[in-house]
Parts: C-alpha cells; structure tokens; sequence
C-alpha cells in the first residue's frame, strides 16, 4: 500500500513562486495526488497488486485495459506515477541549460521548445506532454488523462501537466502562459540530463 510521504516534494509548496503558487503545489501534490493514492489503495487491497511496486502495477494493469478494475487501477497508478514524475522535473530558475542531445535532436533548444509547447496548447481536454525516447528517438508527445509512457515501452525524460488543476489557480485558462513560464522557469534541466542517462 501507498502512502503521500512516498512520493515527497523536494522542494517546500513556496519553492516555485511566482511561476507556481503555493496553493497551486498545495492542491496538486496535498490534494490531488493524495487522492489517486488513496484510490489506488482502496482499488487494489486485497488483490494481487497489493504488494506490488507502482511501476509494475501500471505495466501489469495496462495490460488488462479490458478489465473495467484494471483500468481504474492503471488510471490511478499512472496518475501516481505521472504527478511524481512532474514534480520531480521542477525547480525555480536553477539556470540549467537545455541538454545538447535535445537540442540537436530538435534542431536548437528554441525549436524543442517551440514544438514542445506547440503540443501542450494543442492537446485537448486533459494530460500530458512528454519528452521521451522511444527506441533510439527522442519524441514529443501527447497523452491524454492518465496515460503514461512508461505502459508503452518508452523512457519519460520531461512532462508537463496540462490538466486544469495543474494552473487554473494561478493561470485560469491562459494555458500557454503556464507553459511559457514551465519552459523558462521550472524545468530543471539536470534532472533532464539524468533521465537521459537511463
């Protein structure tokens, strides 16, 4: 079973202001995530899944989408998976640069950019845009609600949540604005640098 504490901030709910207000990291991590865990739990006690790591509840859940309880499980497992991963990618102007792999596999830093939030903005209703490697590529993606990369065989190294709770308090519905302010300000790009090394 799950627990919030599992899944820390590593910074304090302050840490990203003014990109990200502390209501906002109160109500994404404090209430939002605590919520999926709590689901999760409640989905998978007394059940194969109950003593299993998150990682192979998703592969494991995934795989049964056909089965109306899996799909809740992997729902709230992904959604556990994702929020962490999310928060994890951040910190407040840490002045890292965007690594040169990226860079070249998009042709400049300003181009991956450019493409990456050309796919937030773009992509419909709620979820994620992902920076991943798939096989030997690096791929901009969208992935609606829960889903994750990590159900498809592929590496995650950035996403950004676009879910509304992710910026409506500090944003209301100027999305592109919260991406602007993710891509400047809130990706730390060492920690970037590290996925890539995976």
């Amino acid at each position: 079973m799950f627990t919030l504490s599992q899944f820390p901030l590593p910074y304090a709910y302050g840490a990203l202001a003014p990109y990200m207000s502390p209501e906002t990291l109160e109500l994404h991590h404090g209430k939002h995530l605590a919520t999926y865990i709590k689901n999760l739990n409640d989905l998978i006690e007394n059940t194969p899944y109950e003593s299993v790591e998150l990682y192979e509840i998703i592969k494991s859940s995934a795989a049964d989408k056909q089965n109306p309880n899996a799909q809740k499980i992997y729902n709230n497992a992904a959604q556990i998976f994702n929020h962490d991963f999310f928060f994890k990618g951040m910190c407040n102007d840490c002045n890292g640069q965007i690594p040169s792999e990226i860079a070249n596999a998009f042709g400049s830093a300003d181009e991956f950019k450019k493409q990456f939030k050309n796919a937030a903005t773009s992509l419909f209703g709620s979820g994620y845009t992902w920076l991943v490697r798939d096989g030997e590529d690096l791929k901009i993606i969208n992935m609606q609600n829960a889903d994750t990369p990590i159900a498809y065989n592929m590496v995650p190294l950035l996403n950004l949540d676009v879910w509304e709770h992710a910026y409506y308090v500090d944003y209301q519905n100027r999305r592109a604005d919260f991406i602007d302010n993710y891509l400047e300000h809130l990706v730390d790009w060492g920690q970037v640098a590290e996925n890539l090394k995976q």
